[in-house]
C-alpha cells in the first residue's frame, strides 16, 4: 500500500519544482522564475564549507521577503532543506574552499572551479525531489555568461538528466532558464518577473561575492567588486542599465579604451615634435 502511496505521488507532482537555491543572484531569479510556474515549489542549499557562507545566510531572509512582497507566490513557496555536505569541502583543493588566492590554473579554469559540485548537487536533489514527490528540478547554470565551470554546461545537465532517470526510474526534468542568456539578461527576467521589488531584493539580498564580502552595496548588490563573480554580476548590471548585452557592453568598453590610448599616444607625439621643435629654435 506504501508502494502505491509514493507511486501515486509522483506521478501527480507535475506541477511542483525543486529548485536549488544558494542565496545567490541566478539561483534567487531561478526561484522567482519557478514560482511564477508551479503550484509548489521548495528550496534546497548546500553548506559545502564554502568561504562565501554568508550566502546561506541570504536564502532565509530572500525567502521571508518573497512571501512577504509578493502574495500570489506566498501560498506555493513550501519547505526549505539545507544539506550539509561537508565532505565535499573536505577532498577539494580549490580557492572555494580554501583561503587562497584566485587564479586561473593551467587548465584555463579558474581555481574557484569545484569538481563534481553541480553532479554532486543535482543528485542529491534529485534524491530529494524522489522521496518529495517533486517532478521538476531547477538550476541556475549557465554557459552564457561564465566562469567556464564543464558542470555549467547544458550538455553536462542533460546528461546528468538522462542518467538520473535511468537510476531512480523517473521522469524527471531538470530545467536551466539562464542557460542560454547573459547576466543582463537575468536582470531583466527578474525585474519581468517581479518588477522593481524583485529586482531590489536581488540587488541588495542575494550574495555572490566568492570572498564573503558583505560590506558595501554597489550599485549592483554587495561584494568586493574585483573577484570574477563580481565582475560578472557588476558587467551584468551595467549592460542591463544601459539596454545592451555583455557583449556589445565589452565591445563598447574596448572601444572607448582603444579611442582613449589613441588619444594619449596622439598626445605624447604632439608633445615629442613640439620639444623636438623647441631644441632646434635659436
Amino acid at each position: 500500500m506504501q508502494q502505491e502511496q509514493t507511486a501515486v505521488n509522483r506521478t501527480v507532482a507535475h506541477d511542483s519544482a525543486l529548485v536549488l537555491f544558494s542565496g545567490g543572484q541566478d539561483s534567487a531569479t531561478c526561484l522567482a522564475w519557478a514560482l511564477e510556474r508551479y503550484s509548489r515549489v521548495e528550496t534546497l542549499g548546500f553548506d559545502y564549507g564554502q568561504r562565501h557562507r554568508i550566502e546561506l545566510s541570504c536564502r532565509v531572509g530572500f525567502r521571508e521577503q518573497l512571501r512577504a512582497r509578493f502574495p500570489q507566490w506566498r501560498d506555493r513557496l513550501g519547505e526549505d532543506h539545507l544539506l550539509d555536505l561537508g565532505v565535499l569541502g573536505a577532498i577539494s583543493d580549490t580557492a572555494m574552499t580554501r583561503d587562497i588566492a584566485i587564479e586561473t590554473n593551467a587548465s584555463g579554469l579558474p581555481n574557484t572551479f569545484v569538481p563534481g559540485r553541480n553532479l554532486m548537487f543535482l543528485t542529491f536533489a534529485a534524491a530529494i525531489a524522489y522521496r518529495r514527490g517533486l517532478q521538476v528540478i531547477v538550476g541556475g547554470m549557465c554557459e552564457t555568461d561564465f566562469s567556464g565551470y564543464p558542470d555549467c554546461r547544458d550538455d553536462t545537465i542533460k546528461a546528468l538528466q538522462v542518467a538520473l532517470n535511468l537510476g531512480m526510474d523517473s521522469r524527471f526534468a531538470l530545467e536551466t532558464p539562464l542557460m542560454w542568456i547573459d547576466k543582463a539578461a537575468t536582470w531583466t527576467l527578474a525585474e519581468t518577473l517581479g518588477g522593481a521589488d524583485l529586482l531590489d531584493m536581488v540587488r541588495e539580498q542575494t550574495h555572490t561575492c566568492y570572498l564573503g564580502e558583505r560590506g558595501e552595496l554597489h550599485d549592483w548588490g554587495h561584494g568586493c567588486g574585483a573577484c570574477p563573480a563580481c565582475q560578472l554580476r557588476r558587467r551584468g548590471y551595467q549592460a542591463y542599465r544601459a539596454g545592451l548585452t555583455v557583449a556589445q557592453l565589452l565591445q563598447h568598453e574596448a572601444q572607448v579604451q582603444a579611442q582613449a590610448e589613441a588619444q594619449t599616444k596622439a598626445q605624447a607625439e604632439a608633445q615629442t615634435k613640439a620639444d623636438h621643435a623647441s631644441a632646434r629654435a635659436p
